[in-house]
């Protein structure tokens, strides 16, 4: 029976490696990275089904830069993932992992991006390329991406690449690598095509099936914030000030050097604070812990790990001030609240590129998170004003202020005063370290920031759909066109599919997609007029529902359809489906979306 892997350094990984996850704070692996690693690291294929969320980019990242050759620049490490996004977060952790290796160098490559900028980046070389299997495709065509010296291939969450149409890109993309490679397949589901590929693409692989932790309890309030990081600290101190139920909270970072911080902060506003990390002793970790439970400390700044095992009946919140890279971490970390069947309060903090985490979240704990408010400057003052008066009337109820209404006595006769400016000038006095007014500063309220930049607006009311519709087709300097996609209903095509595969293989963003129909062979969709020949290109070849797009301007009998009037005689057509996307603005001709920054 082999021995429970505990600890990051009972694998066989190289030492800078090991350093960077020490730095970044990971100490023990889960689930699905213990069962994997080794093997990968013995040189085995792997058959992984595990959801989203349950480590696995640690799972095959760590073994894949195991093996990587720092002297050799052509690709040793090729990842194919389903969408831009997930491409992106997968070469951030890849350089993440890699932080104490010297000269290492990861190219994520997608549609949506220049193509001059990806041709320079792949001739100057890189050791690991994460891309999309369209644009990857592209690049073997033209021969810019040399797989010769390929030794890992890595296709994660499969089952979706199937779903968006790009499994039979995947295998081209297959046939067209290293048949001595070693392949790593990860899939939150084993529908039949994906266990096809698997059979016919892996060589007798380790089959590892992992569960994940993703039950949250239902006495948790779940909420997220939308808010960039330099308004972190100022949110946090109102959530802190202004939730009624709080008594403590474990806010909870990403690394050792941010606990210690964001403890420093909290405490020069005025919190009992502190914080906990894995560079500390076990001594000093657990007068920590006896500090929240004795009431002497009220807010706890943890890592991960550090937090782990912490029971304390009275942590009313648990604050994500950085979101979570995988949804197990999130889950135990909010265990930390609403234990032993008392209601606890779970916040989240998300910038704006985190979106997609916050989306991960909610898929894998199959709970909304809901939206969380911050109240406005005039709300906390009139709370702060609230509990003052809430403190004067228990003194007056509780104390002898005899020796005290002596003195103002004696102030009102030689100041010659009245009494209320007394008090006035006492009440300032008392809340000189915590005005009860808020100063308008001139700058925008960190209220309003958090809302004019929540992921989820409001909808506009529905009588004003159509003007909106037909606003958003006029932009300021370009209208939007109807393009045929040979795509439709009996291909079981949805909307959500066709802006899939436009917004990760083009990189055209949501609102530059207009309205889109539905029809039984084909569909139409409104895009910008003025596409560049590269993007027409690219969505030519693109896939939904394994079928060719086929992207090209609609006829005008395929327009005046769009428009609610039949074809030439008859009655006018069914009513089709419609994707309205949010209003947004553009100008000038469109090549895509500049290239990301890591």
């Amino acid at each position: 029976m082999i021995a429970p892997i505990e600890r990051f350094d009972q694998l066989d990984l190289q030492a800078p490696i090991l350093a960077a996850l020490a730095e970044i704070g990971y100490e023990t692996p889960s689930p699905i990275q213990a069962a994997c690693i080794p093997h990968l690291l013995a040189g085995h294929d792997i058959l992984g089904e595990a959801q989203t969320g349950t480590g696995k980019t640690a799972a095959f990242a760590l073994p894949a830069l195991d093996r990587v050759d720092l002297a050799q620049r052509n690709p040793q490490v090729l990842v194919l993932a389903p969408t831009r996004e997930l491409a992106i977060q997968v070469a951030e952790a890849f350089q993440r992992y890699a932080s104490k290796m010297p000269g290492f160098h990861v190219l994520p490559i997608y549609g949506g991006q220049s193509m001059v900028v990806q041709l320079r980046q792949l001739q100057r070389g890189a050791h690991v390329i994460v891309g999309t299997p369209g644009r990857v495709m592209d690049h073997l065509e033209r021969k810019s991406l040399n797989l010769d010296n390929l030794t890992t291939l890595v296709l994660d969450e499969a089952d979706e690449m199937l779903r968006m149409g790009f499994i039979d890109d995947v295998e081209w993309i297959l046939e067209h690598t290293p048949t001595a490679r070693q392949t790593a397949l990860f899939s939150a589901t084993m529908p039949d095509a994906i266990r096809r590929v698997a059979h016919r693409y892996l060589r007798d692989p380790k089959e590892i099936k992992i569960k994940a932790a993703t039950a949250t309890v239902s006495t948790i309030r779940q909420r997220f914030l939308q808010i960039a990081g330099p308004h972190k600290l100022d949110a946090l101190t109102r959530i802190l000030e202004v939730e009624d139920d709080f008594d403590a909270a474990i806010v909870f970072v990403r690394t050792k050097t941010a606990t210690v911080e964001l403890a420093e902060k909290l405490e020069a506003r005025g919190y009992a604070a502190a914080c906990l990390n894995g560079d500390m002793t076990q001594q000093l970790r657990e007068r920590v812990i006896e500090q929240l439970k004795n009431e002497t400390l009220d807010i706890v700044v943890a890592t991960d790990v550090a937090a782990r095992g912490i029971d304390v009946p009275r942590v009313s919140h648990v604050i994500n001030y950085d979101i979570p890279y995988d949804t197990e971490a999130y889950v135990h970390r909010i265990g930390r609240t609403g234990r032993a069947g008392r209601s606890g309060n779970a916040i989240l903090f998300v910038a704006p590129r985190e979106n997609h985490l916050l989306r991960q979240i909610e898929r894998a704990t199959k709970q909304p998170i809901e939206l969380l408010k911050l109240p406005s400057r005039e709300a906390v003052a009139d709370k702060r004003v609230a509990a003052f008066r809430q403190q004067v009337s228990e003194v007056l109820e509780s104390e002898d202020l005899s020796f005290f209404l002596d003195v103002i006595a004696g102030i009102e006769e030689k100041q010659d005063v009245d009494v209320h400016e007394i008090a006035a000038a006492l009440a300032f006095l008392a809340q000189k370290d915590r005005p009860l007014q808020m100063q308008d500063t001139g700058k925008p309220d960190i209220a309003q920031i958090a809302a004019g930049k929540t992921d989820r607006p409001v909808r506009e009311p529905r009588e004003n759909r159509g003007e909106i519709l037909e606003r958003r087709r006029d932009y300021a300097e370009g209208r939007l066109a109807r393009y045929r996609i040979d795509v439709g209903r009996e291909h079981m095509a949805s909307p959500k599919d066709i802006v899939g595969a436009i917004a990760n293989e083009a990189g055209i963003e949501s609102r530059f997609i207009g309205q889109i129909n539905l029809f039984e062979d084909y569909s139409t969709v409104e895009l910008p007029a003025d596409l560049s020949n590269d993007v027409v290109q690219i969505l030519r070849r693109a896939r939904v529902r394994q079928q060719p797009l086929n992207l090209r301007l609609a006829s005008p009998e395929e327009a005046s359809r769009e428009r609610g009037r039949p074809a030439g005689r008859g009655a006018p057509p069914k009513k089709p489906f419609r994707k309205d996307g949010p209003p947004g603005g553009f100008s000038g001709g469109f090549k895509g979306p500049k290239k990301p920054k890591f």
